[in-house]
């Protein structure tokens, strides 16, 4: 099953190439997935205001419409944000997958209460209007920001040691699953508290992905 990953953003080389194997790492058999950066000059380089997040999903769309239906089976927006996926379903010539959509639907299928964190507001704020979107905020008890900048994106120390800190708060709140809001940054172990469970997004969509394709759903 042939994956068209498309960045939200235009990434440095280098961390294209990190995000890529990442990908290869994560991605269960089937599933072989090839990470496409926006090459647009005036795309955003980082996602830190609401005009950033909506420039980026324009140009998520142009880049995931221009994409040859024979090449792929599928394509997958690099974020957890879903930039475009209610369009792309409608107008792209493959079938869509959102992390946000698909890790989202499997809590709420599950009956798990869940929360969220983001690097910064203005992707919190673009989450929370996604899940209200697809009707996924009925057992959803918040987001919680973490106040990075983009380089702790790569820096996964940096993120865990900020992201234990707020999970203990979300689950006061409830919440028995807290999804990571970003696809490009590996969860430590101990990320998890004892009364909450840390969901990576791109890991989980990438093996419901998985089992669509294997149960026929991308034919």
């Amino acid at each position: 099953m042939r994956l068209a990953a498309i960045t939200p953003i235009r990434v440095p080389e280098e961390e294209l190439a990190r995000r890529q194997a990442r990908y290869d790492r994560l991605a269960p058999p089937p599933v072989r997935v090839r990470l496409l950066n926006l090459d647009d000059p005036d795309a955003p380089t980082a996602l830190n205001t609401a005009a950033d997040v909506r420039r980026s999903e324009e140009l998520v769309v142009a880049a995931a419409r221009d994409l040859e239906p024979g090449s792929y089976d599928g394509v997958l927006p690099d974020c957890v944000l879903d930039p475009g996926v209610e369009r792309l379903t409608r107008e792209a010539p493959l079938p869509v997958c959102g992390m946000l959509r698909l890790t989202g639907g499997f809590l709420a299928g599950h009956g798990v209460v869940y929360g969220s964190v983001t690097r910064n507001p203005a992707i919190g704020d673009e989450l929370d209007d996604r899940l209200r979107a697809y009707r996924l905020d009925s057992a959803f008890v918040g987001n919680a920001v973490l106040d990075l900048d983009f380089a702790a994106v790569a820096d996964d120390a940096r993120w865990n040691a900020a992201l234990r800190d707020v999970v203990a708060g979300l689950a006061g709140r409830g919440a028995r699953a807290v999804i990571n809001g970003c696809s490009a940054v590996d969860v430590a172990d101990d990320g998890s508290g004892p009364d909450a469970v840390v969901v990576e997004p791109t890991a989980l969509a990438l093996r419901l992905v998985a089992a669509g394709w294997t149960e026929g759903l991308f034919g």
